[in-house]
């Protein structure tokens, strides 16, 4: 075990390093100058044909067999990036870094907007169909088909990881957050409670097979449950977090000032080493990655089963997705915690004890516990979902079609033992492996920034025209 976190600590160090975070930021800002700010210039056009089509329901019947409707696409990714990152990963980012991590964090979500947005439109452009009829697409097809058949290597190296990063990332992690979510709530309720192994492993079990059952539906099965799911679990997540900020609403300055100050100072809000600037903006980026998925490349794979055939259309859903994940979500967990006055040991990874703590000033301990666990429990159910999609993509892409099932069955036994393991070591290896996932994805995403450019400009001059000529 020793060895394991050496190794990973090693890996981590190069794959999260400045470069990496260089050239996750430097190819946003590329998009976002060569499209000119599509994501400010054309936000409301985006959220108008995106939030503005929630109940449009005439798109249901393009989706043909194998294939999702727009919305259910964008739930599907969106119930991938709104998983533990937006509760459990934004704390962590506060605690090790400071307040000035969540400043970092909407950074990365504004320039995520623009990178999330050419993903998903590559992902369509140069989605393929598989054996069984359905639409497959994400940054190892506009790699082999933007690129040529010579990058086909890239290709699979971002399948190998993704596909181990979704039995960590998008599996053990939020599995084992779903068991210490319940078991917090069980505490409250029971201080004495000394069952908890027992706990879990029913809870691993339970989720198992809901899981399962899920997966073996297929992709409309899968879409179907996370366009009812994801919109009810943020719904009752946001009012909880916006009941705590209104209700500290005189401390919101000085959490504004704490943020903006941990942001730039070299000392920062904490009055340490904690709170400096490379600290804080590391942890805001990583967590703010892990809550988004801009840049990591998972999301435009469910994006590619969309029966929308325009890809700049479904481009949108992208620019909403790291919207609602991100400036929403992950900033309405940060200044609950932050405006609720709880005391946060600065420099120890934070867990969602203290979003218990920061939602029990409004509700009670008990109250606040119940809505943890209820959200961390539907957030990251629906993460495992989309995240078992992901993985079976990438071992599809490089075994066929036939590895999809055992890959899936594996996936399902991975939930039991997420369910019983400790966290700490999951979240540092899907830490190291989204990183790994990210290099191959900018890669691609930077030489075929061309046509993410291209397309944009097309749609949107065709758009004018239409205007002109009604």
């Amino acid at each position: 075990m020793d060895v394991i976190i050496r190794v990973n600590d090693a890996v981590n160090s190069v794959v999260w390093g400045a470069p990496v975070l260089i050239l996750l930021i430097g190819i946003g800002l590329l998009l976002t100058i060569r499209t000119g700010g599509m994501q400010f210039r054309h936000f409301g056009h985006a959220m108008k044909n995106t939030l503005g089509k929630v109940f449009d329901k005439s798109s249901d019947k393009k989706a043909k067999a194998g294939e999702m409707t727009p919305f259910q696409a964008m739930t599907t990714a969106l119930a991938g990036t709104v998983g533990t990152g937006s509760i459990a990963g934004v704390t962590a980012a506060i605690a090790l870094g400071g307040p000035g991590a969540l400043f970092w964090l909407w950074v990365a979500a504004l320039i995520g907007m623009i990178t999330k947005y050419g993903e998903v439109l590559l992902a369509v452009k140069y989605r393929e169909r598989t054996e069984f009829g359905e639409w497959a697409g994400g940054p190892m097809y506009y790699i082999k088909n933007g690129l040529g058949s010579k990058w086909k290597w890239l290709a699979g190296f971002f399948c190998i990881a993704a596909a181990l990063a979704a039995l960590g990332t998008g599996n053990a992690v939020q599995v084992g957050n779903i068991t210490t979510s319940i078991n917090t709530v069980i505490r409250a309720f029971n201080p004495y409670f000394t069952g908890e192994a027992t706990a879990n492993l029913i809870i691993g079990i339970v989720i198992a097979v809901l899981t399962a059952i899920v997966l073996f539906g297929g992709v409309q099965r899968l879409g179907a449950v996370t366009e009812k799911l994801v919109p009810a679990m943020a719904v009752v997540y946001v009012v909880a977090c916006l009941a705590v900020v209104v209700v500290n609403f005189k401390n919101i300055p000085g959490v504004l000032g704490d943020i903006f100050a941990g942001a730039f100072s070299p000392a920062g809000a904490t009055g340490g080493a904690v709170g400096s600037m490379m600290l804080a903006l590391s942890w805001g980026i990583k967590r703010g990655v892990f809550s988004n998925e801009a840049g990591l490349g998972t999301a435009p794979m469910a994006h590619a089963n969309t029966s929308e055939k325009n890809p700049v259309k479904q481009g949108f859903y992208g620019v909403f997705e790291v919207f609602m994940a991100s400036i929403i979500i992950c900033t309405l967990t940060g200044l609950s915690l932050l405006c609720s006055g709880i005391h946060i040991n600065y420099g120890i990874m934070g867990s969602t004890a203290l979003n218990v703590q920061a939602l029990g000033t409004v509700f009670g301990l008990k109250g606040g516990s119940i809505i943890i666990a209820v959200g961390i429990s539907l957030f990251a159910f629906s993460t495992v979902l989309s995240w078992a999609l992901y993985g079976g993509r990438c071992c599809e892409f490089l075994l066929g079609s036939k590895a999809i099932r055992p890959y899936q069955i594996i996936y399902v036994l991975i939930v039991v033992v997420g369910a019983t393991m400790e966290l700490d070591l999951a979240w540092n290896i899907a830490d190291t492996l989204n990183g790994l996932m990210i290099i191959p994805n900018l890669i691609g995403l930077f030489a075929l920034s061309g046509v993410v450019v291209k397309e944009t400009r097309e749609y949107f001059a065709k758009l004018k025209e239409e205007k002109k000529n009604p």
